[in-house]
């Protein structure tokens, strides 16, 4: 495995694909609330945005745990035991927002 590139550079392109997609969704919240549009269809709106963000993150933690963390596990040592706690630290943050 290359552990100079992230563990997300195969899926590099379609990456940001998702990501203008979901700027396109918070941008359209900014139309919604420049019309003032209903509050429920602008709550409505938010919900998809984070749920296609956690997606996100979600695919992007599973793509650092099968490159970055399994190859720094395979090698073992100090940089090991970092990685998982980097993770799990990650986890934490993820599980909280």
């Amino acid at each position: 495995m290359d552990t100079t590139k992230p563990g997300y550079h195969d899926e590099k392109a379609a990456h940001l694909k998702r990501l203008r997609r979901i700027e396109g969704q918070v941008r359209g919240l900014q139309r919604l609330v420049e019309s003032d549009t209903y509050c429920i269809d602008v709550l409505t709106q938010v919900s998809a945005a984070t749920r296609a963000l956690e997606s996100f993150a979600l695919g992007l933690l599973d793509e650092h745990l099968s490159h970055c963390v399994a190859d720094a596990v395979a090698k073992g040592g100090d940089e090991a035991d970092a990685k998982v706690k980097e993770a799990s630290a990650a986890i934490a943050r993820l599980v909280r927002s």
